[in-house]
């Protein structure tokens, strides 16, 4: 516990002077700051004793008293092509520890009306244009970590399509983490998704880490979907193994809109994701896919809820997890079908594959319905892979390890196919090639 304390008095000191920094900032922002700050002091890190952290030990990083990042200019190690999530785009915004970097971004020109850049400049040059959606969204009071975000907002990416505008190319919003052998240090990212009604677009947030040294990302994301408006969302997890990445991402959505996300979590030691979607127009349609692929200690928790607020609306949800060695994966999904929302139809589903008898799964799907008109399932399992189909491809030739991969990829690929960005869906093959025992063989069959 005194540990504990004193990181958390590292946050208030590293608090104090921001808040001293910036006496300019609106005093809107100002406040926002402040009550989200008393919020966390009040409630501190979470513990194995809340139900929603029971399986995810966050203590180790409570320890930890994490430094502002510093602020590294890009060098070698920041090429951007090698952090892109593949093929063309139409803005390619990169932020490197936590803050906006010119020099590795690349915004095209489009219609002068959309607006993609950084937070921090327009909180500086006009906050007017956030006011009434930074933090309208997500709710601090129900996740601490939202709070400490929201208590540290400084920069982050801001993308906002006019009314009826289409998009066709994907908007790329890389996150690099690079600690340089200096103090372990935390982000925090705050990401603002404003779709306007009848518009269409993509949004790839990919977070990278270079570097052994531990640090902590703690972005949150919150997206306003308007009616009739289409986003295809992807976050793309790639973090250093030494890195703690806890994300929020909470989308809000109108009627007759779509939403499709997709997560993949590939790197860092402690992973925390909290998603949430509100369908709150009657007609409105959300598809949630996720896939992580571990091995070693690593540990990823996804935490989803999906709320169905109005009549005719759909959702769809497919998450499946990969585990080799001691790793530790966790799924708590929950829809929520309020009171008048009638015909909702809604499938939640959580496929896990064990690659090793030491690693460990938790999963609890959920349905809370008070609405009597709607038609909802949900399911979940966790298995190995199967030893007849193992025997069945030994039979004809197939070596062991070759069969293990091919049943493997099999497992992972009807998640990755719905990807509809054709780069984003070759390098989540290509990364999950690297982690198979027989990959390089199985992508050149394949590919």
């Amino acid at each position: 516990m005194k540990v504990a304390r004193k990181s958390l008095d590292s946050y208030l000191e590293r608090f104090n002077r921001l808040d001293d920094a910036s006496s300019d900032s609106p005093a809107w922002l100002s406040r926002l700051r402040r009550e989200a700050m008393l919020r966390f002091a009040d409630t501190g890190f979470p513990t194995i004793a809340d139900e929603d952290w029971r399986y995810t030990n966050v203590a180790p990083l409570a320890a930890t008293a994490f430094e502002t990042a510093p602020a590294t200019p890009p060098d070698g190690h920041c090429r951007t092509e090698s952090l892109a999530a593949g093929g063309s785009a139409a803005a390619h915004c990169v932020f490197l520890n936590g803050r906006y970097c010119a020099e590795l971004s690349r915004l095209e020109e489009m219609d002068r009306q959309v607006r993609i850049g950084s937070l921090a400049a327009i909180l500086r040059e006009s906050p007017e244009e956030v006011e009434d959606h930074l933090a309208r969204y997500v709710e601090a009071e129900r996740h601490p970590f939202v709070a400490l975000n929201t208590a540290f907002i400084e920069d982050g990416a801001v993308v906002r399509v006019p009314d009826g505008v289409r998009i066709p190319d994907p908007i790329h919003l890389v996150f690099l983490s690079t600690g340089n052998g200096g103090p372990a240090f935390v982000t925090h990212p705050r990401n603002l998704i404003l779709a306007g009604a009848g518009s269409e677009c993509s949004v790839v947030e990919h977070y990278v880490g270079v570097g052994e040294k531990p640090y902590f990302s703690n972005p949150v994301t919150e997206v306003a979907v308007g009616e009739n408006a289409r986003l295809d969302h992807y976050r793309l997890q790639e973090e250093s193994p030494a890195a703690h990445h806890v994300s929020t991402l909470e989308i809000r959505q109108e009627s007759n809109s779509v939403a499709r996300t997709m997560s993949a979590d590939l790197g860092g030691r402690l992973t925390r994701n909290d998603l949430n979607v509100v369908l709150g127009g009657e007609g409105a349609d959300a598809a949630l896919d996720g896939i992580f692929v571990v091995s070693g200690e690593q540990l990823v928790d996804n935490h989803t809820r999906i709320e169905h607020a109005a009549p005719h609306c759909g959702s769809r949800e497919i998450y499946k997890g990969i585990l080799g060695g001691r790793s530790r994966g966790v799924f708590r999904g929950r829809i929520v079908v309020h009171p008048g929302a009638q015909k909702t139809d809604s499938v939640q589903t959580n496929n896990n594959l064990l690659l090793s008898d030491r690693a460990l799964v938790n999963t609890k799907p959920q349905l809370e319905i008070y609405a009597d008109e709607v038609k909802c399932t949900h399911g979940a399992t966790i298995g190995q892979l199967d030893r007849e189909a193992i025997f069945y491809m030994r039979s004809r030739g197939i070596d062991e390890d070759m069969a293990r991969s091919i049943l493997t990829y099999g497992f992972a690929e009807d998640v990755i196919r719905r990807v509809r960005l054709a780069g984003l869906r070759d390098r989540l093959s290509s990364l999950l090639f690297d982690r198979l025992p027989q990959g390089s063989f199985l992508r050149k069959a394949l590919t």
